[in-house]
């Protein structure tokens, strides 16, 4: 039963169950046997899951850079410690597979030191609790029989491109992403760089709790950055795009002291942009603090102070970016969104005529893009289950309202980075500034959020019940509800779209009202007002 795992992998605060040393070895040590099971008889991680040329190698997209360095350099990165095996180069020990190198079936016989081991990469955002996690990890993957290397502190995107790209059986990603420095994460990928599915979610959290014990030895030795990989992964972002498509642009990067703080600057200089770079300066604490893709109101001040032709927050593992217009707006994953779909339209690449999002998207974006001759499919909130959908309908393009947004033409995963530059290349091919950009007429819609303590079936809420009902009622089949437990917070959701401002407002906050009663006693609440006109 899956109680850890949510929709993003697993979430918690740093230093406590299931942050805390030994059920991090534990996990480490359930994956890598769950790898040495799975990962020889296919059953998951090696590419199944996608279709060939999507985000595959047989597109010709995605193969391993090995060549010149032009960022990284021993003073401005982690020099790599060979002795530790941790932060080998790619050329030692991440080449595609061999005879000698491949993962074992379900009936090899166990390790032994001449033996192959699947290989595992580990990535992490700015937390200062991420050194540790990767620590314990490292510790139960090579107890469990698998190779842990370090590449760094990379966006999440960074270790989905990476396992796909290289002989890496899977990767994982530590990082919380949008919540404050004080949680933490881990997210697994497998071979094919998508997350892994539930049911293996479902099986690693039953062994881990079989495994965990408190008297594992977890060396203190310090990770070390892999100035190959990350290379790799700067050049696969240049890839995505013209050469010097942004030349004659300027951009504010907000990096919210997370992940991306020197990639993101680094590359929109390579493709000829000036950059202006505000909140890089991580310092184990500040991460998404006041900063980034969830308060891009600083970014918002700068890029109208300085003259910027638009601007671009990053939430804390760089998996998602919200966007600022030069006049200063603040335009959100659904405009970026219906952008890309008509400039792929109009190239006849928007593939089956579709694109996914989620239920959160704003129906005035589904309105405007069936007047425009394409259809929104719309899946369950989180990457992972736009990911299953768009493989499911052969789309090329889908995302979240959040900022998620997957270009399933070269990637298995939201990126920021990537959508950024894609964006940079479609503003200049437009012509236009990004403030004249036509998108659509958003119906008005405000998201509450009310902390929990328990997350009890809403269904199993008759004050609630009552309360949804009486609000539907109101609506009068005008607009829409969408109340939720958050996947990756102590938080339920309340979603209210319709085309009175004031009625959905009043809406929104009696049913977080209710629920704050029936099951969150005094906790306060947090508004994110989308009810724009």
């Amino acid at each position: 039963m899956r109680t850890l795992f949510g929709t993003d992998g697993i979430r918690g605060k740093a230093h406590q169950y299931p942050f805390d040393g030994p059920t991090m070895f534990a996990l480490g040590e359930a994956l890598a046997h769950r790898l040495w099971q799975g990962v020889g008889s296919g059953e998951w991680g090696v590419g199944e899951r996608l279709s060939p040329g999507v985000g595959s190698r047989e597109s010709g997209v995605g193969e391993p850079s090995v060549g010149t360095f032009r960022h990284p350099t021993p003073d401005s990165r982690h020099p790599v410690n060979r002795e530790s095996g941790v932060g080998e180069t790619a050329a030692d020990s991440l080449r595609h597979p061999t005879p000698d190198s491949r993962p074992p079936t379900p009936d090899s016989p166990p390790p032994t030191p001449h033996s192959p081991h699947p290989t595992i990469l580990l990535g992490m955002d700015t937390r200062e609790s991420g050194p540790e996690i990767a620590r314990a990890l490292t510790a139960g993957i090579e107890h469990g029989g698998g190779k842990a290397i370090f590449i760094g502190i990379v966006p999440t995107p960074a270790v989905a491109y990476l396992c796909r790209t290289t002989h890496a059986a899977a990767g994982v990603s530590i990082s919380a992403s949008h919540n404050p420095f004080e949680d933490n994460g881990v997210k697994i990928f497998g071979h094919d760089g998508m997350k892994i599915p539930d049911s293996v979610e479902e099986q690693i959290e039953d062994e881990l709790r079989a495994l965990r014990r408190d008297d594992v030895l977890i060396p203190d030795r310090e990770p070390r950055e892999n100035l190959e990989l990350i290379e790799s992964y700067e050049q696969f972002l240049d890839d995505g795009i013209a050469p010097q498509a942004l030349r004659g642009r300027k951009v504010v990067l907000d990096t919210g002291n997370g992940a991306t703080f020197r990639i993101a600057p680094e590359v929109f200089r390579r493709a000829g942009a000036e950059v202006v770079v505000i909140n890089a300066q991580p310092n184990g604490r500040n991460i998404n603090d006041q900063c980034g893709a969830m308060h891009p109101e600083g970014l918002a001040k700068t890029v109208v102070a300085e003259k910027a032709d638009f601007g671009v927050a990053f939430d804390g593992d760089a998996d998602r970016a919200i966007f600022v217009d030069d006049a200063g707006k603040i335009r959100d994953g659904d405009e970026i969104i219906y952008l890309w779909a008509q400039r792929l339209k109009r190239n006849g690449a928007l593939r089956n005529g579709c694109v996914v999002t989620t239920v959160m998207s704003n129906y005035g974006f589904e309105q405007q893009l069936r007047e425009d001759g394409i259809e929104l499919c719309r899946a369950n909130v989180g990457d992972k289950y736009v990911l299953e959908m768009m493989l499911e309908r052969g789309a090329i393009l889908g995302g979240e309202q959040s900022g998620h947004i997957i270009d399933l033409a070269v990637h298995t995963t939201g990126d920021g980075t990537h959508t950024a530059l894609v964006f940079g290349e479609l503003l200049t091919q437009a012509g236009r500034p990004f403030s004249e950009l036509r998108t659509f007429t958003p119906m008005p819609q405000l998201l509450v959020n009310q902390p929990v303590a328990s997350k009890p079936p809403l269904e199993s809420l008759p004050k609630y019940q009552a309360a949804l009902a009486g609000a539907q009622a109101q609506l009068n089949s005008q607009g829409r509800i969408l109340v939720r437990y958050s996947g990756t917070e102590n938080k339920v959701r309340v979603m209210v779209e319709g085309p009175d401002r004031a009625l959905i407002t009043q809406i929104a906050e009696s049913l977080r009202v209710v629920l704050q009663s029936e099951i969150s006693g005094n906790q306060g609440s947090e508004i994110r007002n989308r009810a724009r006109d």
